[in-house]
């Protein structure tokens, strides 16, 4: 019978901690982006929005490849509280990101990392395209490694954007 105890208390414990570490959203880290135009924007200035932060650079194929469906995402939901800040990688020379940006007329938030320091502190990112899914509660939702698979995104996008805040 005791025996049986252990095993029940066991079985819940470990369950309960699979639940905890499947479900638990880390908080994005608090960072200050620094957009192209100069506007300072905080991590806590984005509570009450769903957010894709994307790291790219202009001399990545795979990041210029999936812009046009970074795109289309953002204006797909834009209008529902839906934000993307596509961040510069350091390396990446402002003059050649500004010149980018401004060919491909892109309609969200880009942010110049000069210093490494947004990187950093979401990981490390080195590699690109990396981008980071944030809920309206500031939590990481999702680390995508390269292009995102789009419709995939699109589903979760609606379901994160019918949440309340």
């Amino acid at each position: 019978m005791k025996v049986k105890i252990i095993a029940a208390i066991t079985v819940f414990v470990l369950a309960l901690a699979g639940f905890w570490v499947f479900s638990h959203k880390p908080p994005a880290p608090e960072v200050t982006f620094t957009t192209l135009q100069g506007e300072r924007l905080r991590t806590a200035d984005l509570r009450g929005q769903v957010v894709l932060v994307n790291f790219w650079a202009t001399t990545c194929t795979s990041c210029i490849k999936e812009m046009p469906a970074l795109v289309q995402t953002h204006e797909k939901f834009a209008s529902r509280g839906y934000r993307t800040i596509a961040v510069a990688m350091d390396y990446d020379p402002p003059a050649q990101v500004k010149a980018y940006v401004a060919r491909s007329q892109l309609p969200f938030t880009v942010a110049l990392d000069t210093r490494g320091e947004v990187a950093q502190a979401f990981d490390g990112v080195r590699l690109t395209p990396t981008s980071y899914l944030i809920d309206k509660r500031g939590r990481i939702v999702h680390k995508y490694l390269g292009e995102p698979d789009f419709e995939q995104l699109h589903r979760l996008l609606d379901r994160l954007l019918d949440e309340a805040a």
